[in-house]
């Protein structure tokens, strides 16, 4: 084995340590709300049995239906599907460089949707509910040259930073290939020892890691294996690297929810409902087997010599011979199931506060007045409001950096104007969850015009104050108005021009029909 291996093989062993103190909380949260997404932690096997034996032992749904409630909610204010929530903006921008910029997020968008991403962030999302973090690989789609989703299983990742902020830039991948598939995939780079085990077994298994972390002295534009993004497979059951690559940015999309202390790993709004959620499953398992008495009945039997109660049978058109008819009588549980009622009431309240579904979620009864709506916006904002600064900075930003690092490459924009080339190209969020953020602002214009419209029926001068140009530009960017519907400042300024023009012509002509008129 060469350096880079034994590195790779060591590096691997010590994240493995570093990431076993938290997966029994994360295997205990998936276990209370999807249990079929939590397997694979702590080397366990996976079958459908133990799937299906951990569904069995889950007796209420409130968590699990809580955490797809918010789930839903992160995805709908983040990452629409049926509105773009992202743009692109640089400083001082000229009308010419604001539309491609619009052009080209616009062509983004749709290719980030056309692809599989809604599918894949949707259950992402549900593994940050319940473990805090989820793993997107983003790659290009070489068959139908768009973009390629892949949702990483969380207890098949180990992560890991070389940052001093602690952000994750160092991934190493455990997975699986049959000997016939690690052929097909890699190709020559395989050993001759593997050839011959996909000849003799080709369905049988070997271990592989994918490790992808920082490169010394990568740069962009160089070849493959000496790109700023390192991309090693490693064969580890011979000890073998089957391939060396590298990404021209970070592939990989690690978003969390709370950062545990001294960790890269996070927790989910999954762990501070488990204490609830595991109260009420015992509740519900014992309600199950009190209802079990309170259906089927509870009986006490005497043996007096003719009913011998080791052999009696209870049941529908049965004849029971005894001595006395008081030989047997039926016994009270002395369950009281309005308790266990009103306990698990007050549990699923208290989950779904946590797990703010019962804000998110539409609200029963009559419909809301537009004051009820806006303060119900609000609510919300403040609720998510935490948790999208980190999201934004984790989630949105490097996923829209890899995505336009792919289109880029591949061609599909048009070409720029020129004086883009020397200006950094930013970000600007447009999602229905960024524009709440401004929704004060956006109200508290409204407000300012409304209230000086009355003040100008007084005196008009203090319409003076207002700029109602960018009043009405910063108001539609809030609200996310393309840019397509608004007029450019020069196109406004031209038709104000042709206006005052045809006004002035206008004057005139009137002006030249008067004085015909008086010398007629």
């Amino acid at each position: 084995m060469n350096n880079l291996a034994n590195k790779i093989i060591n590096r691997l062993a010590v994240l493995k340590v570093d990431r076993k103190p938290h997966e029994q909380v994360w295997k205990e949260c998936f276990d209370y709300t999807f249990p079929v997404r939590g397997t694979g932690f702590n080397n366990e096997l996976v079958s459908s049995s133990s799937i299906q034996r951990k569904k069995a032992q889950l007796l209420d749904s409130t968590l699990t239906d809580a955490a797809r409630t918010q789930a839903s909610a992160i995805i709908s204010g983040l990452t629409p599907a049926n509105a773009r929530w992202f743009g692109l903006d640089v400083d001082n921008a000229s009308d010419e460089e604001k539309r491609w910029l619009d052009q080209a997020a616009n062509l983004l968008w749709s290719n980030i949707h056309n692809s599989n991403f809604d599918s894949a962030a949707y259950e992402g999302n549900l593994d940050l509910m319940s473990a805090g973090w989820f793993v997107l690989y983003v790659d290009s789609d070489k068959e139908k040259g768009a973009f390629n989703f892949q949702l990483w299983p969380i207890a098949s990742v180990y992560c890991d930073s070389t940052r001093a902020d602690g952000r994750i830039d160092m991934v190493y991948r455990c997975y699986q290939l049959t000997a016939e598939q690690t052929v097909n995939e890699f190709a020559g780079q395989v050993s001759e020892k593997v050839k011959q085990q996909a000849r003799r077994e080709p369905r049988s298994k070997l271990n592989f890691v994918h490790a992808v972390f920082p490169r010394v002295n990568g740069k962009q534009g160089e070849p493959a294996n000496r790109l700023p993004i390192a991309s090693i497979h490693f064969d580890l059951d011979n000890q073998y690297i089957v391939r060396e690559s590298g990404y021209n940015e970070m592939p990989i999309v690690i978003p969390r929810w709370m950062q545990i202390p001294q960790s890269v790993y996070a927790i989910g709004s999954v762990s501070d409902a488990l204490p609830d959620a595991k109260t009420l499953n015992d509740i519900k398992r014992m309600e199950l087997a009190n209802a079990d008495l309170a259906i089927s009945g509870m009986w006490i039997a005497q043996d007096d010599g003719v009913l011998n109660p080791q052999t009696i049978t209870v049941g529908p058109r049965k004849i029971i011979v005894a001595n006395s008819v008081d030989s047997m009588k039926p016994l009270q549980s002395g369950a009281n199931f309005n308790v266990s009622f009103t306990k698990c009431e007050q549990l699923q309240a208290q989950i779904r506060k946590i797990m703010l579904a019962d804000q998110l979620q539409p609200q029963d009864g009559p419909a809301m007045t537009a004051t009820e709506v806006n303060m119900r916006q609000q609510l919300i904002r403040q609720l998510l409001g935490p948790i999208y600064g980190r999201m934004q900075a984790e989630y949105l930003q490097p996923l829209i950096e890899r995505c336009f690092g792919i289109a880029y490459r591949a061609g599909l924009f048009s070409e720029p104007p020129v004086s883009l080339q020397t200006k950094l190209v930013t970000i600007k969020y447009i999602s229905p969850l960024a524009r709440a953020q401004k929704f004060d602002e956006v109200t508290a214009i409204s407000n300012l015009i409304q209230m000086t419209m009355q003040s100008a029926q007084v005196n008009q001068a203090v319409l003076d104050n207002i700029d109602f140009d960018q009043a009405t530009r910063f108001t539609a960017e809030a609200l996310g108005v393309p840019e397509s519907v608004m007029r450019t400042e020069q196109q406004v300024q031209i038709l104000r021009e042709q206006r005052a023009e045809a006004l002035e012509q206008q004057a005139s002509t009137s002006m030249l029909e008067d004085q015909t008129t008086g010398e007629a």
